[in-house]
Formats: structure tokens, sequence, C-alpha cells
């Protein structure tokens, strides 16, 4: 059941934004090459995908995240399946998450083949290329008993300034402890506090340079076993 629903307002017809958190859910120049920039570039990816390779996700928003990358998936060709594990407060109707689908034509297949699994609340979908699970409710309750581990993190909650819940460095120790050994974080935001808890929790932090308007993103690394 849906407890907590986003609230939403539209922008230029197709951008949702949050009005909880007075924040859009992309960026406004050209979501999906940020997030091709800011999760696929910055966790080396499509180069490090492998059968059974692993993202975790703080913040599903409009699952525009997971519609490039399942893109870029097949557009390597990588045999097996993809396994993607997000974690979302507030979760989107699925009319709107589709609504705001819609604004990007080159995911327009990718985007109609979930279309019809959406339900807006917790929930699984496989595919024989994805295994995807979303998980409603607050991270810093769910991600704990999670017993999976990621290759991969993206980090994409809204903005650190408006929801700083989501940045606390109790709940990037959590990131961590379910990361794999030579596992990766990124994430559009360059915030100092952000930094310095992903490094507390055992990361080795770099700064690199952002989309859009943004100077500056974060990379994380988490050194092997």
């Amino acid at each position: 059941m849906q407890d907590h629903p986003a609230e939403l307002a539209w922008r230029d017809g197709d951008v949702p934004v949050s009005t909880r958190f007075d924040d859009p859910y992309f960026s406004l120049e050209n979501g999906l090459a940020e997030t091709r920039h800011v999760f696929l570039a910055g966790n080396g990816l499509p180069a490090r995908f492998r059968d059974g390779f692993h993202i975790a996700e703080l913040g599903f928003g409009t699952g525009l995240n997971l519609l490039a990358t399942l893109a870029a998936w097949r557009a390597a060709g990588i045999a097996g399946r993809l396994h993607f594990t997000t974690f979302e407060a507030f979760p989107m109707p699925p009319s709107d998450m589709r609504r705001a689908q819609g604004r990007f034509a080159e995911l327009a297949p990718v985007a109609a083949e979930l279309a019809p699994h959406w339900q807006g609340c917790a929930q699984e979908i496989a595919l024989p290329d994805l295994q995807f699970t979303l998980i409603t409710g607050d991270a810093r309750d769910t991600l704990n008993p999670w017993p999976g581990t990621a290759d991969a993190w993206f980090l994409d909650g809204f903005s650190p300034a408006k929801n700083p819940e989501l940045w606390q460095p109790d709940l990037m120790a959590e990131v961590a402890r379910h990361t794999a050994p030579g596992g990766t974080a990124a994430t559009y935001t360059a915030a100092g506090f952000v930094r310095r808890g992903l490094e507390a929790a055992g990361f080795s932090v770099t700064r690199q340079a952002g989309y859009g308007r943004k100077r500056h993103m974060t990379v994380a690394a988490k050194g092997e076993a």
C-alpha cells in the first residue's frame, strides 16, 4: 500500500518537481545526459558490466536511471542479467512516472516495455536481462536489513540542502557496508558533508566535473578485500 506518495508539480509540461522538497527530479537541461554523465560514467559503466552486476540506488524518482541503465546494458550486448535495487520513500504514481519518462524519446522502447509493470509501490520485475526490486520506505530504516551488496551505487536523493536525511554519515556507512569490494558510488552533489561522510565510511572519494551548471560531482570507490 502506498502510504506516502510523491507530491508533484510540473514544469515545462513534463518535468516533475517535488513540492515536498522543492527540487526537480532531474536536470532541467537534459535529464538523460545527466544520468549518463553522473551515474553511468561516474561508476565506470558500461565498461564494468557483467552477468549479475548489481546496481543499488537511493532515490528512484521517475525511474529514469533504471531506463538509461537498462538501455546501456542492452546496447553493450551483455549476456546475462542486470540486478537493480532501488530505495524510495515517496514512490511516484505510475501515470506520473510514464508522463515524466515520455520526455526522453530515445528511451521510449524500454519505457514502453516496463510501463505495464509499474505498481507505484514495493515490487519486483523479472525479465530475461533484468532483476529489479523497488523497496519503499525511509532508507534509514530499509537499507540496514537489506541482504544484498551492490557493485555500484547511484546516490540520487534530492539536494542535500533540501533533503539532508538521505545524505547523513550513518546512511553513507550503510551504503559502504552494502558495497562489494571494488565497488563504487557516484552522485551529482559535491557537498562537503557528503564527501566527508563517504570518506568516513571507508570510500576513496574524488571530485570530478559535474554535468551542466553543476561544476563538480562526487565519485567514490571501495578498496578490494
